[in-house]
């Protein structure tokens, strides 16, 4: 697999370097498995050609652990779970509030929020390709029964369906407004940390505009 994955990035790379050669403008692709940057997705699109112009800008979705980083989708990646730091570089550049994920007719739909303890008596849907919750987020005597998806719209319809609920970052709040599904806050679980991540022999020279945009705008609120 790690071959595969080499290959496909060195093919990548050759294609970028066409597309200079021929464009004059170098291009940064972002790729990321769900939810992008929340609620920043959009401002952070409308302000990056404002600052660097340069540097033609592309969001690329690709449903890996490494948002695409590894299969060389991307040249950086937007990811909420830690990459392994033999292989890569990352940078925290905001930190997400936790929230619970149920039917829209489920009765913690008439809740303003939601505790670990509560979920832990109900069944946990988790995203184990992409997710950032594991049952790890309870205690060994209190984990919550699971379920299991591999991409984000299989979670959400499981989740619309009733019978399990789910926990995710304020990002997919913010990206996934789906009829049938509605978000109340974890009002006592830890954040989210939100990172960029990219190759350790192989950083983009846009990368650090990237983290410099972002982390202002998680900055901002």
């Amino acid at each position: 697999m790690r071959v595969l994955a080499r290959a496909r990035r060195l093919l990548a790379e050759a294609d970028d370097l066409v597309a200079e050669a021929t464009s004059g403008h170098a291009r940064l692709r972002i790729g990321y498995a769900w939810s992008a940057m929340g609620q920043h997705t959009v401002p952070f699109q409308r302000l990056w050609p404002r600052r660097w112009p340069h540097v033609e800008l592309r969001l690329v979705r690709t449903n890996t652990a490494t948002g695409g980083l590894a299969e060389g989708a991307c040249d950086i990646a937007v990811v909420r779970v830690a990459p392994d730091p033999r292989r890569f570089d990352s940078v925290v550049v905001g930190l997400e509030r936790r929230y619970c994920a149920m039917a829209a007719d489920d009765p913690w739909a008439r809740r303003r929020s939601v505790r670990l303890a509560d979920v832990a008596g109900r069944t946990l849907l988790v995203d184990r390709r992409t997710g950032t919750t594991t049952v790890d987020l309870w205690p060994p005597e209190t984990r919550p029964a699971t379920r299991h998806t591999a991409d984000i719209d299989d979670w959400l319809a499981a989740v619309a369906a009733g019978g399990c609920v789910g926990v995710t970052a304020r990002g997919t709040v913010d990206q996934y407004r789906r009829p049938g599904v509605v978000y109340r806050p974890l009002r006592d679980a830890a954040p989210i940390a939100v990172r960029l991540a990219w190759w350790h022999d192989d950083p983009h020279p846009a990368a650090r505009h990237a983290v410099e945009l972002l982390t202002e705008l998680y900055g901002g609120g």
